[in-house]
């Protein structure tokens, strides 16, 4: 899985901002059911021309089709809107709110993966609790969390349990949906560095290690901006400053009724 993926939440009709991204050299596509962009992003795919073998593609089910033949029909679903016959990471999208039972799902997503539709699976939105039970209760081994992370909300917990688990951390919403680029001290090391806010906000996700971050951009520079990270390092007082960024109230996603209890950070 390459490490920065393209995010095209909220991105609408994404076809050619999807090739756009593509063309300049994302190999990893983050979308969802949810979003309603997997028919753009299998546009886009098919318009780039980039080969589908070397695309790591995901997509998520969303949490009103937990139940085992509502998920087996999503997926197919979504497979069609995205124009292949796979997956590479496939995702429960949140916990369920409608009291489906978790082994039900995690049943039908490891047989997505048995019948070849996912090579990976995963979850999302999940705290910890409910990802050791997904894990207790999943066939097939789980391979990535995805959550929301960047600098103004902690989650040291969480990835401290991802790496003791096994699984990848995947980071949405790494610019904090446009709240950094008004950061001072973000702001401060760019202008050092010679780098965009956004540059240093994903390395300091990337540097801390088992994280792969999903930035998300309609406009192509900045989408080369976002995997042009690999060439500086922050310094441990540069890490120290961002981690101290973080706030009580830093949680952008958070939706009433659907969230589950999140996790504290220590």
């Amino acid at each position: 899985m390459p490490v920065i993926g393209f995010g095209t939440s909220q991105l609408g009709n994404c076809g050619e901002i999807v090739a756009n991204a593509l063309n300049v050299g994302y190999r990893h596509i983050d979308t969802a059911w949810q979003y309603g962009t997997e028919k753009g992003v299998g546009e886009g795919i098919k318009a780039s021309g980039v080969p589908r073998k070397d695309i790591f593609l995901v997509t998520k089910v969303s949490h009103e089709y937990l139940r085992a033949a509502a998920f087996a029909k999503s997926v197919e679903e979504s497979l069609e809107r995205l124009q292949t016959d796979y997956v590479d990471l496939l995702f429960v999208h949140w916990p369920a709110i409608d009291g489906t039972p978790l082994a039900e799902t995690m049943g039908a997503l490891a047989k997505a993966k048995r019948e070849g539709k996912a090579r990976h699976v995963g979850v999302a939105n999940f705290n910890i609790a409910l990802t050791e039970e997904a894990m207790r209760l999943c066939p097939e081994p789980l391979a990535v969390l995805q959550a929301e992370y960047h600098p103004y909300l902690d989650q040291s917990k969480v990835l401290a349990f991802c790496r003791k688990a096994g699984l990848i951390f995947m980071a949405y919403c790494p610019f904090a949906r446009g709240r950094l680029f008004g950061d001072p001290v973000l702001g401060e090391i760019a202008r050092k560095r010679g780098k965009s806010l956004a540059q240093v906000a994903l390395r300091w996700l990337i540097q801390q290690g088992n994280i792969a971050p999903i930035p998300r951009s309609a406009n192509p520079q900045h989408m080369a901006e976002s995997l042009d990270v690999f060439n500086f390092t922050l310094t441990d007082d540069e890490m120290k400053r961002i981690f101290a960024l973080k706030s009580p109230d830093g949680r952008i996603a958070n939706p009433a009724g659907r969230a589950p209890a999140w996790d504290k950070a220590p």
